[in-house]
């Protein structure tokens, strides 16, 4: 794990790859946990036996369950110490090129992309690449805007 002490760590440290996660696996459980947060009830998410007979031959991730990995992931690939708060700005761009069958296991590749300065602080864009074991073929990709302040 990546550990920033500061500001002018973080700004050093702009085009550098942070690192993976550990895999974690995707279950029905936790599917179908989303899918009531949220209210996405749709079949292809949460009907096991109506999803065998897709092409995918089961339940997939919501796409968004994916990108809601995001802060759990991150916990293994980098920390901001040294700095007083921050503040999620949003996202950019994100992608869902290829499905998360349930029961498959993905990790997540962070990149730190771009640090500016805003008043107060700076903005951070993490490139976000969550990856299927055994494909070569990204599940999500997201620019992340965080703001940080000391």
């Amino acid at each position: 794990m990546r550990t920033f002490t500061g500001l002018d760590e973080i700004r050093a440290a702009a085009g550098e790859d942070l690192g993976a996660s550990e895999w974690f696996e995707v279950t029905q459980e936790g599917v179908d946990q989303f899918a009531d947060v949220t209210g996405d009830h749709q079949w292809i998410h949460v009907d096991v036996e109506r999803a065998r007979e897709t092409p995918f031959g089961g339940t997939i991730a919501h796409g968004y369950y994916t990108l809601s990995l995001s802060p759990r992931l991150a916990d293994d690939v980098y920390r901001f110490d040294g700095i007083a708060f921050g503040v999620n700005y949003g996202l950019d761009r994100v992608r869902f090129p290829a499905p998360v069958p349930v029961g498959s296991r993905v990790r997540m590749r962070v990149a730190l992309t771009e640090v500016g300065d805003v008043d107060g602080g700076i903005q951070v864009k993490l490139t976000q690449t969550f990856e299927r074991e055994g494909t070569e073929k990204p599940v999500c990709v997201a620019e992340m805007l965080v703001r940080l302040y000391a």
